[in-house]
């Protein structure tokens, strides 16, 4: 019997477990248990595992079953996990494929808040093909900046998977509000738009702050999700405060899967 639960931050969800038997394929396991038919319907699985110098370490898979390194929104779900099953204090360091992140639960009681860290971020290129930006902000991601509302909104899904399947990259769109800036983005292992995507608004925020218009240090972006989520970026040090909720616990029959 395998025991998981189901968090979602900005309408991104995954499932998180710390008691796994290791004989499984971690790989084949995630895309049964995340498909949204025939499984639990996950945008990932997350597997916590023992460490010695930080709190936990993970292991992350997309709903595909292909491996991330980083994942901004999961990193806030299971800093949120780890604190209530008593595996982390309030504040915390883990290590993902990307490096160390550090998390915080800033309202530890319903309703939820959890901070992250997602550290600095490297430039790959600025301004090329079109107006593209391409950053690593723990996975990669290009990112365009539209001027025009309809064409944000009726920016072609096929576009970016082929740029996704080009630069074997996340691919993201951003528009500016007045109450700050919307973005989409087509996630690399989801293989669609997801609600929201924690590396990829940092990629966002990593280019507004190359061109110099981000004003004391902070900015609200606006997913699919409608989540307005505060990034601020001190020293190329991004991080983000929104809202987790915790879904569901589930048991699963391993060898009914």
């Amino acid at each position: 019997m395998l025991n998981l639960e189901k968090y979602s931050a900005s309408g991104n969800d995954f499932l998180i477990t710390h008691t796994l038997p290791s004989s499984i394929n971690l790989s084949e396991l995630a895309t049964k248990l995340c498909d949204r038919h025939n499984g639990i319907g996950a945008d990932g699985l997350v597997i916590l595992k023992p460490h010695q110098q930080y709190a936990y370490e993970w292991d992350f898979y997309n709903s595909d079953g292909s491996r991330a390194k980083m994942c901004g929104n999961a990193s806030r779900c299971v800093g949120l996990y780890a604190f209530l099953h008593s595996l982390a204090p309030q504040k915390h360091q883990f290590l993902s494929g990307a490096g160390v992140i550090e998390v915080e639960i800033t309202h530890p009681n319903f309703p939820y808040r959890v901070s992250s860290n997602l550290g600095t971020y490297k430039i790959f290129a600025l301004n090329q093909d079109n107006g593209w930006n391409f950053f690593d902000t723990g996975v990669p991601h290009l990112v365009k900046f539209l001027e025009d509302e309809e064409e944000f909104e009726n920016f072609c899904i096929h576009s970016m998977k082929d740029l996704r399947l080009q630069y074997d990259s996340n691919v993201n769109i951003v528009f500016p509000t007045p109450k700050g800036y919307k973005i989409k983005t087509y996630e690399r292992g989801v293989e669609d738009i997801t609600l929201a995507c924690g590396t990829g608004m940092a990629s966002v925020v990593a280019s507004l702050y190359e061109k110099g218009e981000i004003k004391n240090n902070q900015v609200t972006l606006i997913p699919p999700s409608g989540e307005h989520l505060l990034f601020e970026i001190k020293n190329e040090q991004i991080s983000f405060e929104g809202q987790v909720k915790k879904i569901a616990k589930c048991s699963v029959e391993l060898k009914e899967i």
